[in-house]
């Protein structure tokens, strides 16, 4: 939808003016009869939603520059969802009755290595559903280090990401043993992303050893062994550090070592957790599972249980237990089908993830996001691959299926549904996939990138 350049202000009056008037009337009634009270931020629901999620309805009435305008980066795509089409916007009932008439504004960023040519069929596929979007495209990645001189993650990226609240993100090549650091992780300490959803499910048609897997993995984001804090071996920095470390009683049997620093605080514990707590309570799930190591390192992995069990006391409409993640390894192989929903800190979540993508067909078709205070960043949880590039090759549907969970955040529900439906049906088809969901890898009647967006685009346009 575009609005023309009317100030913000006289857009939304006009909105409100012509759409809901009626409506506003009732509930300006409504409020009148009911005096206002404090309220705990759990209790502070509309609708059955929480206020952990996002409030994005009014944010995103901002007006819409042309496709290709000279010198914008910025161009408008889709319609308006159709007159009363069904929409759960997380917000105030007025703002979600109008909310299938907006514009969401989206930062799109579309990374390096394959991550282009997968962030360019997602955004075809998302502009198919008929919702509108104003993408707002920025670079990141190696492929603009030099532009940018030598920083992977340029500042106009966060900006964007800050102003528009919502992102979605290619691939972006993360290198191994050296170079610069991970833009990934740059990206969440940068905005706070505390909180990663990673979502494990199989659909029908998928090559794999397990059969109606439905986990979510949510992951602490900004600690643990991935904050960062690292010390090169042979430095004066870790010669110091170990003088300090022996000084207080610590051995190493080797000194010749490199180390890294695992952080795990009670604030960052309690604020994951209890986002565990509220995505379960808004996405109908009835356990989560807190895995740690708290067996062994008691002062670390020990505190994130003990905080785990204190804010799972203060939810008790949601079932909760804990396991050892070695063993939750074990269990997840052997019956996944007990677990619902499992919250970990950094390194486990990451490992465990993959794990859990193993189970489902691989990482081809395991989506991702992150969420801060008021941000979110929707991406697959796959690398770049880069030896692919340009080649027309790897799956698109993580960063599809990414790209549902972002139409859900912005309260498009029945588009996310028809897009999941829509991914779902090719699958089971099994005719237009990547070689990867083949039954063997170099099958011929594997098709490329491009050729499975249009396939789905196909089913939701018929």
């Amino acid at each position: 939808m575009g609005v023309g350049k009317l100030p913000v202000q006289q857009q939304v009056a006009d909105l409100l003016e012509s759409r809901v008037v009626g409506e506003i009337d009732d509930v300006v009634a409504a409020v009148a009869q009911n005096p206002l009270r404090p309220v705990d931020r759990r209790d502070a629901r509309i609708d059955g939603y929480d206020t952990s999620q996002s409030f994005f309805a009014l944010s995103h009435w901002l007006h819409c520059t042309p496709r290709s305008e000279p010198g914008s980066n910025r161009y408008c795509a889709g319609a308006p969802a159709p007159a009363g089409a069904a929409t759960t916007a997380r917000g105030p009932a007025v703002i979600r009755r109008i909310a299938p008439t907006m514009t969401h504004e989206v930062t799109l960023i579309p990374g390096d290595g394959t991550g282009p040519e997968l962030t360019e069929a997602t955004r075809r596929v998302l502009e198919a559903t008929g919702v509108a979007f104003e993408w707002e495209v920025v670079e990141a990645g190696a492929d603009v280090m030099e532009r940018y001189g030598g920083n992977p993650l340029p500042e106009q990226v966060l900006d964007s990401i800050r102003r528009t609240g919502v992102a979605l993100k290619g691939p972006i090549t993360t290198p191994v043993g050296g170079g610069f650091r991970s833009v990934n992780v740059g990206l969440r300490k940068a905005l706070d992303l505390y909180g990663q959803v990673r979502p494990c499910k199989t659909y029908e048609g998928v090559r794999s050893r397990f059969d109606n897997v439905d986990l979510v993995i949510i992951r602490e984001n900004t600690e643990d062994l991935y904050a960062g804090i690292e010390y090169e071996q042979g430095t004066p920095e870790v010669e110091e550090l170990l003088a300090w470390i022996e000084s207080k009683g610590g051995e190493l049997r080797h000194r010749d070592a490199g180390i890294s620093i695992k952080p795990i605080s009670i604030s960052g514990t309690r604020r994951i957790v209890q986002f565990a707590f509220d995505y379960a309570r808004s996405n109908d799930r009835h356990k989560v599972t807190a895995v740690h190591k708290a067996n062994i390192m008691k002062f670390s992995d020990g505190l994130y249980l003990r905080v785990a069990r204190e804010v799972a006391a203060e939810n008790p409409d949601i079932a909760f237990d804990d396991r050892i993640v070695d063993n939750m390894c074990m269990q997840l192989v052997q019956r996944p089908e007990e677990y619902d929903m499992l919250v970990l800190p950094n390194l486990y979540g990451d490992v465990l993830s993959d794990l859990c993508a193993g189970m489902i067909g691989g990482l081809g078709m395991a989506p991702g996001a992150n969420f801060g205070e008021g941000i979110a960043v929707f991406e697959p949880t796959h690398g770049s691959a880069p030896k692919y590039t340009g080649q027309n090759k790897v799956n698109p549907m993580a960063q599809m299926l990414s790209g549902m969970m972002m139409l859900d955040h912005l309260g498009e529900d029945e588009a996310a549904r028809r897009l999941e439906n829509a991914i779902a049906a090719v699958i089971r088809e099994g005719k237009s996939l990547t070689y990867d969901m083949k039954p063997t890898r170099d099958d011929p009647t594997a098709v490329g990138t491009s050729q499975v967006a249009d396939a789905i685009i196909a089913k939701l346009e018929a």
